[in-house]
């Protein structure tokens, strides 16, 4: 957003957990087109992240953007991740979008999942989820648009063989969040969750045959896959005032796949 214009979003300060690449990448650059300022979260790739953090900076005379390195799994971390937030805007965070995830890209059965594959599914998608929930809802600015927003899966509602321990952990997630709405009563917080389909991203593609990749698109009523850009403005409008009266609420984003 250019220096000196007024979006939807302006000035408040949100941090996007994953977002050096995929859904977490578009969902940062679509908030800072409204007018966010972001922490641009990551876990291993600096450079992914310092790519997105640029070019939201790239028209504006102050920074809109950081990047914060932090395991979510790691409770220490997350508060860190709050702390640099506050201390980078000077201000307390208004939106929390939780899209780190990580997939088993063996997709193996239930039976066949490793007790290690399944903890590490669990620990990032479930207690990282968690862990960010639980620190945005004692942080995030008491009144008028306080967001906390988690980006789950369809697979929670399509039940396909191979993401047993995957779907079981977004399914836990959105459970959570439901429950988290109504906790935050009084507090003007809402919370959510964004639960994409398939969509055309490293973490989609990996492991995946091209008869896998073409069974996803067949089962799509739209007949394609879906792209990064067709989940963030769903955020967007979540984490606008325009978005408040959606509380509690699971929205499948996934061009009718399930």
């Amino acid at each position: 957003m250019a220096e000196g214009s007024n979006g939807p979003l302006q000035d408040r300060v949100a941090i996007v957990t994953g977002a050096s690449r995929g859904i977490g990448r578009a969902i940062a650059l679509h908030l800072a087109s409204l007018g966010a300022k972001l922490v641009i979260n990551y876990t291993s790739n600096s450079a992914q992240a310092d790519t997105v953090s640029s070019q939201i900076n790239a028209d504006s005379l102050v920074p809109r953007a950081i990047t914060v390195r932090a395991d979510i799994s790691d409770p220490d971390q997350v508060k860190s991740l709050f702390d640099a937030t506050e201390s980078a805007f000077d201000s307390p965070v208004d939106i929390l979008v939780n899209s780190a995830g990580v997939v088993d890209s063996k997709y193996p059965t239930v039976s066949n999942t490793t007790i290690e594959d399944f903890d590490n599914t669990f620990n990032v998608n479930t207690r990282g989820a968690f862990l960010c929930c639980k620190e945005a809802a004692n942080r995030i600015k008491r009144g008028r648009g306080g967001r906390i927003i988690c980006v789950t899966s369809s697979s929670v509602a399509s039940l396909k063989t191979g993401y047993g321990a995957y779907a079981a952990s977004k399914a836990a997630v959105e459970t959570m969040v439901k429950i988290l709405a109504k906790e935050l009563k009084g507090s003007g917080i809402t919370a959510n969750c964004v639960a994409p389909g398939p969509v055309a991203t490293d973490m989609f593609f990996s492991g995946k045959t091209e008869e896998m990749v073409k069974k996803a698109v067949e089962v799509c009523p739209l007949g394609r896959l879906g792209e990064t850009e067709d989940v963030a403005p769903v955020v967007g409008f979540l984490a606008s005032d325009a978005g408040e009266w959606v509380n509690g609420q699971i929205i499948r984003v996934n061009g009718g796949y399930v």
